[in-house]
């Protein structure tokens, strides 16, 4: 009787498929000391958030990125924020999606908005970048808009004259710590619904203000 032997090729192709993720959940941002606080960083913010709830740490470098393969709601995830600052975003994604083979429908991405009220939430399964630099650099490099995404309202510039740049750079209040710890709670609470594939349920329970 002649059985079926498997050669390393074989094997490690296996090995590589049982470890890999079924979902990436990629949070947008800026890396360094300097842009820890700022709204341009609730991207981050919330899978730090995520990590300390699930207890992992975000850490190992791979694909340009700050990364973690856990298990989350029952899903493989592949967690990651780009160390390529915000500009730059697409290449981190896309070289993560790239290896695990990943399309756009199964990568989520969070980030901020000052097209919407602070603390407010704005889910979506697809649709254009919304003046976002990161997420504008993601449909680029990628050539979808497939994403579905977690929107964290950081509210507008305080007057018309204010610089975006500057204002998405700008960091937190301490007078608005609560209404940010609230928000990022519900946009981790959201992108647990949409690992599992509830993204309407997501949508239903959490877009607009908390």
């Amino acid at each position: 009787m002649i059985f079926f032997k498997r050669n390393k090729k074989d094997s490690g192709a296996l090995a590589q498929a049982k470890n890999s993720p079924e979902v990436i959940i990629c949070g947008l941002g800026n890396p360094g000391n300097s842009y820890e606080n700022t709204r341009h960083n609730c991207g981050f913010m919330a899978l730090d958030l995520l990590a300390e709830q699930e207890n992992f740490k975000i850490k190992k470098l791979k694909f340009k990125s700050l990364t973690a393969l856990e298990v989350i709601e029952g899903v493989k995830c592949f967690v990651m924020k780009p160390t390529t600052f915000m500009n730059r975003s697409g290449e981190a994604v896309i070289a993560a999606m790239d290896f695990y083979k990943i399309p756009p429908e199964r990568t989520i991405i969070i980030f901020d908005d000052f097209a919407i009220p602070f603390g407010s939430l704005k889910i979506r399964r697809s649709g254009s970048d919304g003046g976002h630099n990161g997420m504008k650099n993601i449909i680029l490099e990628s050539g979808s808009d497939q994403f579905p995404r977690v929107k964290i309202g950081i509210g507008a510039p305080p007057h018309p004259d204010y610089p975006v740049k500057d204002w998405v750079l700008s960091p937190f209040k301490k007078t608005e710590g609560k209404t940010l710890e609230d928000a990022l709670d519900r946009a981790v609470k959201a992108t647990r619904l949409m690992i599992k594939g509830e993204i309407d349920r997501a949508m239903n329970e959490y877009n607009g203000k908390g």
